[in-house]
């Protein structure tokens, strides 16, 4: 997606946040995601999110939803940035987008946290769960997002909706994920009525770390949140622990348990203290959480066959679409061949 035309940002911007005259522009993201800027608004410091352009999914990308749960969120112990304008009229710059303030921090894109202490990688996973926790604390309705998502039998609504995903591709038959489907809807325990707000996509790389403490100072990214079942995040939020950094930056393989990174086990602990949840997290979890990361990827794939993909990265990311599927099937001990088993170097 090209720039927004500075001309038509400059007159919103002057109607809605005070600030300017000067306006700048940087792009920040790409990938798979809503295409995001920095915004210098004369002194002020910015973040713009909007909607991609072209054809999309109904429902997909819904920026509209992103600035919504964050305005909500505001008010309470969740870290977020502070949400200034929604602007949901596509003739202004071409497509929904908002505007929030710029928050000041660290990103972590390598899970392993090179560079960094033991001891402040270790309090880093350790404030990661804790501030899930927190997300997880918050009753939907307190905050006016009780119709926010359907409540109740969730997994079994995941499961039918990624299935149907994966079967209705025309890409190729994945061996260990046939397998996993079944095993999975033999294994989803009972409903147990738990509904939390679910942020989707909880990991390392989406937090914003304060520019001095190992404290989480921003949750970003929030175009898959919902309201799901709070184990879900969680089995999500620990996939690194079984992933290699070759599988979307997993730390299994590394070495990390001689550099101060939190045992999955003690991340865990972590989380359950400062949560009204009894738990556990089951390999049902965890490998529901791998089994939606393979079909997500396994779209992706399809897409890039299609050229229709909305990043040159996709095609590289198609593999992790079986990856994930081993994975998963290596959590809920299924048998696999052996040719199919991944090497951990």
């Amino acid at each position: 997606m090209s720039d927004p035309d500075t001309i038509a940002l400059t007159g919103w911007l002057q109607r809605h946040i005070p600030g300017g005259p000067a306006l700048a522009l940087q792009r920040i993201s790409g990938g798979q995601s809503n295409p995001t800027w920095f915004v210098n608004w004369g002194d002020r410091r910015l973040v713009l999110r909007a909607k991609p352009r072209g054809p999309i999914l109904p429902g997909a990308h819904a920026v509209e939803r992103e600035f919504r749960v964050q305005q909500a969120l505001g008010p309470t112990a969740v870290p977020v940035p502070q949400v200034l304008a929604l602007e949901e009229d596509a003739s202004v710059l071409g497509v929904p987008f908002y505007v929030m303030e710029r928050i000041e921090g660290r990103v972590f894109s390598d899970c392993t946290l090179p560079g960094l202490s033991p001891d402040e990688r270790h309090e880093i996973y350790l404030d990661m769960a804790r501030t899930l926790a927190r997300l997880h604390a918050v009753r939907p309705q307190t905050v006016g997002l009780g119709a926010y998502g359907k409540p109740g039998n969730y997994f079994e609504r995941q499961i039918a909706r990624w299935s149907r995903q994966y079967h209705d591709s025309e890409g190729p038959r994945i061996e260990a994920l046939d397998r996993l489907i079944p095993w999975l809807r033999d294994a989803m325990p009972e409903d147990d009525g738990a509904v939390s707000i679910a942020h989707g996509d909880f990991r390392l790389g989406n937090l914003i770390f304060a520019p001095d403490a190992p404290r989480v100072a921003a949750v970003l990214d929030w175009e898959l949140s919902t309201l799901g079942h709070p184990l879900a995040d969680l089995g999500f939020c620990v996939i690194p622990w079984h992933a290699t950094p070759e599988e979307y930056g997993g730390i299994r393989g590394t070495g990390w348990e001689a550099g101060g990174i939190p045992t999955r086990e003690a991340f865990l602990a972590e989380y359950f203290a400062h949560s009204d949840l009894e738990g556990p997290l089951l390999p049902f979890h965890t490998a529901f959480a791998m089994f939606r990361f393979a079909v997500i990827f396994h779209g992706i794939a399809d897409r890039a066959r299609h050229g229709s993909a909305a990043s040159s990265e996709a095609a590289s990311l198609g593999p992790l679409a079986d990856r994930f599927a081993i994975r998963a099937a290596e959590v809920a001990e299924i048998d696999l061949p052996p040719e199919m088993s991944l090497v951990v170097m």
